[in-house]
Parts: structure tokens; sequence; C-alpha cells
């Protein structure tokens, strides 16, 4: 990848640039990290002049390496006041990296108006578009692949970006051009609402055109990830056939689903919002049980589900099965779809809303279990109203207008779907990544629950500290590579997996890497997110997970989180 393209929101000027030699070897995360600490303030206003966005493609993004085509979004977080990289899948990596862009780098603010940023092979221009202001990203999509592209990628934000909402998303499209392939968490959203910036179209018809300097080297390599994949029962059988969603029956078993915000850790209705049922339903009214987000996905974990109105959901991920069935206490599918539909349309993080709804709840502005009003809740969003705006800055701001004390966040961002008492692991990482609580930076539920790459006492402390380390570095490489996170269950589990994707990116651009060496970047990414963090006044009280967590038993393993000072030790490296 050759350039950078630099945005300037306030000049409305368009640079193309080389690539520094400091940048040659990063992607992703790695890129977005670094980009934020070398250029951002680290005390600037989120949604000030000084803060930029950054939309890099992996190293491997572009190329037909298995499940590659991941995007990562970095800035400064509206919503934890620290640094972000939030990833999506979707075609537009694979199209920014086939057009050699390694980078484009939005800063500045305009004064006023809305503006899209179109980009080809041949030019890159901002172009005014007041008219597009408002739109939901389904409507908004559609219009821009027929005004410029059919096959366009489409990178946007809806009115919750607009209205500068703290936990607003950003997202693109699939190929089927559904609109919903989230870089969610962290309000970068509103990021690129405060800046002016409505929309990025990309212009290019490959997916896979990516500069290899050994393709027979690469060609063998790829192919022997993509037998990894494929030989694994995660990546290859439970993911292929019912997506993410798999996991609810599973970890519901297992005793960590957080039910009725937190307070309980199963939920007897799992089983009606689980993958199994929502691959029936979604197969009976004519939509996908499971398909691929992006081309070149071998494990195909996304899915098409028909709404009984005739919209369609795509994709109804765990997660937000999670955040609007059990959390909420819904067990109705279709009440959970409507939701995620609500959410991908206004451009709202799924599971800060519904971690969100869930402090509602608790503080009795909803009953629980009510579906129909945590659908008209919701839908004061795109309103714009007290609420939807209430709504839209997340759970902790909506625990503190209510004076809810059980309210499941870190540094301000709320926590998925695994309760930290009962899966240890996942509540080292969410109190201590530098991302505020995020499932995927450090995703210990493998070790904990699945028993892949090994198995720790979810319900003990013992062995905790060192899994989520060695999963914060293992993850923050593989961000950087493009790779979906999922390839980590097969990774983990195969000696042979971390050398071929280091063969795989030694193929593609004549290097000489080791495991060491992709070891070495992972913890470099963590070092610079926490060196900006610290700079942005974070310290070690941070890295600790809400209070009722420690005192609270849950049930039916009656188990408290108990680690605190030990959190201190995470990033001993």
């Amino acid at each position: 990848m050759s350039k950078i393209i630099r945005v300037n929101m306030t000049t409305k000027k368009v640079n193309i640039e080389e690539v520094p030699e400091k940048y040659v070897g990063l992607g992703g995360r790695a890129l977005t990290s670094q980009v934020i600490l070398d250029e951002v303030p680290p005390t600037c206003h989120p949604l000030g002049p000084k803060n930029k966005l950054v939309f890099a493609p992996g190293l491997l993004s572009g190329t037909n390496a298995p499940s590659s085509g991941r995007l990562s979004v970095g800035g400064k977080s509206p919503l934890t006041g620290g640094i972000k990289e939030a990833n999506a899948g979707g075609i537009t990596s694979q199209k920014m990296a086939s057009l050699g862009i390694k980078a484009i780098i939005v800063e500045g603010k305009a004064e006023k108006g809305t503006y899209i940023l179109r980009v080809t092979a041949d030019d890159v221009e901002l172009i005014p578009a007041d008219d597009l202001a408002g739109k939901g990203t389904y409507e908004l999509t559609a219009i821009l692949k027929e005004r410029y592209n059919e096959k366009a990628g489409v990178i946007c934000i809806g009115p919750a970006g607009e209205m500068k909402m703290q936990s607003a998303g950003i997202t693109n499209n699939d190929p089927e051009g559904n609109s919903s392939r989230y870089a969610g968490r962290g309000g970068l959203g509103a990021v690129m609402g405060s800046k002016g910036l409505k929309a990025i179209v990309v212009e290019c018809d490959k997916a896979f055109d990516a500069p290899v300097k050994d393709k027979e080297r690469f060609k063998t390599a790829a192919k022997k990830f993509a037998q990894i994949l494929a030989s694994h029962p995660v990546t290859g059988e439970g993911l292929p056939k019912f997506g993410t969603n798999v996991l609810m029956n599973i970890i519901n078993e297992a005793g960590t689903l957080p039910t009725r915000n937190f307070s309980r850790g199963r939920f007897e209705g799992a089983s009606e919002v689980s993958g199994e049922k929502l691959a029936e339903v979604a197969t009976q009214r004519g939509g996908k049980a499971t398909h691929a987000c992006h081309p070149g996905c071998v494990m195909r974990c996304s899915n098409v589900y028909p709404m009984p109105d005739g919209k369609v959901c795509a994709p109804i991920e765990y997660e937000t099965a999670w955040c609007f069935g059990p959390n909420l206490e819904i067990s109705d599918l279709d009440v959970v779809a409507k939701l995620n539909y609500i959410c991908n349309d206004v451009g709202l993080d799924t599971i800060e809303a519904g971690c969100t709804l869930g402090v509602l709840m608790e503080a009795g502005v909803l009953p629980f279990g009510d579906g129909e009003a945590a659908i008209k809740a919701l839908e004061e969003v795109g309103k714009g109203t007290p609420l939807g705006r209430i709504i839209g800055a997340g759970a902790a701001v909506a625990g503190k207008v209510y004076g809810v004390t059980r309210v499941p966040a870190v540094k301000g961002q709320g926590i998925p779907a695994y309760d930290p008492r009962s899966c240890k692991g996942n509540g080292v990482t969410y109190a201590t990544t530098p991302m505020g609580a995020d499932h995927t930076a450090g995703y210990a539920v493998t070790a904990n629950i699945l028993k892949v790459g090994g198995y720790v006492d979810p319900n003990k402390e013992e062995g905790q500290i060192e899994l989520s380390r060695n999963l914060q570095i293992a993850t923050a490489a593989v961000d950087a590579t493009g790779l979906c996170l999922f390839v980590a269950f097969a990774v983990l589990d195969n000696e042979e997996g971390l050398p071929t994707i280091v063969e795989m990116i030694n193929a593609q651009y004549g290097t000489n890497l080791t495991v060491d060496d992709v070891t070495a970047l992972g913890q470099q990414i963590l070092k610079n997110e926490r060196e900006f963090n610290k700079k942005a006044g974070f310290t070690k009280a941070d890295d600790r997970l809400p209070e009722f967590f420690y005192e609270e038993e849950l049930e039916p393993h009656n188990t408290k989180f108990e680690l605190k000072e030990e959190l201190d030790e995470v990033f001993n490296f």
C-alpha cells in the first residue's frame, strides 16, 4: 500500500502523501493507534478540531488471505476519553487496500455543512452533500451506491453521529449492500459527525488487488491457513453453521450470561434468542442462517434475518442478541431484530445501547422484559429528544442521570456479554484494556469457557492475569493484520497457525518477520495506547471493574470478582 489520504475538514483540502518509513510496516490497529499517538494531543476535546479519525486496512487486507477484510478506525473516544480502535468487517477495507491506500486521515472540523469524501483510482474529492444530512445509514448507502457506483464501499454515519452522541458508531456495507458492518464501539461516529463528514465512498471493483511480492509462496500459505480454519470445530463447524450467536446457549449453560442488567448469570429464555433459533427462523423466512460479511471469509458467521415488517436485519450478532435479549429479559427474537435494525439505521453501537436500556430498566424508567417499551425508547434516539440523547450518551451517563449504582461500564464504556464474575479472564480484559470494556481486546472466553488454547477455571483467580495479558498482546497483533479476530480460535489450538500468518505477511511484503516479531508488534501497540491514555490523565484507578462486581455474588456460581491490585501486573512486559 503506497499512499495516505489526508483530509482537512477545516480548509476542505485533500492531500495524497507518501507513506513515512515509520508507518511502512504497520497496518490496521497498529497504524491507527500510532497515528493517534503521534498526531493527536491526548488532552484535546474528542469532538474538537484537534482530534483525528484514521481509517486503515490491515496488512493482509486486499489479498485473498482467508478472512482478512477487517477495517480499523481510530481516534480519541468521546465515550472513554482515551484512545480507541474500533474494528469492522464489510467490503471497504479490501477496496482501500486494492487502491493502494494505507490510511485515510480526517482532521480539522467543518464550521458548517455536510460533506462526503469520494475516493476512486484516479481522484479523491470532498463534495458538499447537505441533501444527505439526517439520513439513516440504509437509505444513505443506497443513495450513494446509485449516485456513484453500485459496487462501492460506503463508510458512513447515521443521525446519532451527526448529533454527536457519545456511543455513535461508523458503518460500512457488506457485499449485499447492507450498511451494518460496524466499527461500533467508543463513539467514533460522533467524531466523524463533529467533523461534518457524513460518508466516504470508495469506488473499486476489485477486492483482492493489493500487491503481493511472492505470489506462489503467498498462495501456498493462504491455502494452508484456510485449511487450519476449516479443520477447527469453532471456525470450521460452529460459526459457519450458526454464526456468532452459537454462543448464546453455551454461555448461558456456563452461568456467565449477564441477565437483568448483570443481576444473574442465566436466562430461562436464552434458547429463544439463540443462534439455533435464529438460523431456524431466518431460513424459514427466506433469509440466511449464515453468510460472509466480506469476500474471502471462510467462516461466514454473519446472517440475514427477515423481520415481520418485511425489512431485513443483517446481521444479529451474539453480543446484540444478548444485550437486547437476556440483558433486558426479552426472549422475542423479532424484538431483538427490531432494536438491532434501529441501531444500525440511526448509527448507534448496539452493545452500548443495550447496556444503557438495561440501566434505564434498573432505574424503573422502563419495565424489564417489555420489548415494545424498549423499541419506543430507542426510537427516541433518531428524534434527538432528551431521552434519546441520554440513551445515545451511553450507560455511564444514563446511570449518573438516574442515580443507578449497578452500571456495567469501564472507562465509560458498557461491558459486553460475559459476566466477569464467572468469566474472570474477560473481567481482567474489561478492566485493563486501553479501549474501555471490550471483549474483543482479549477474548478470554477461549480458555475460560470454550477450552480453546488450554483451560483456565473461569470462577477462580489463578491464571487469569497471564491469560488476559497474552490474549491482549495477540489480539493487538491480529488487529494489525486485518484478519478477523475469530481466526484466534484455530490459531490457539494449532501450533502452525501463527507461523502461517507470518508466512503470508512475509510472502506479501518480502520481509523476514518471525513469530517473535509479531508478538513484539502486539506489545508495542498496547504500549502506544497506554502511553496515550496516561497522557490523557488515566491512572491505575481506571483499570478496575465497577464496585458491584466486587460486592454482589452472581448466580448460579455465587462468585464475585476479587482481582484488584493484581490487575496492575497485566502490562508487565
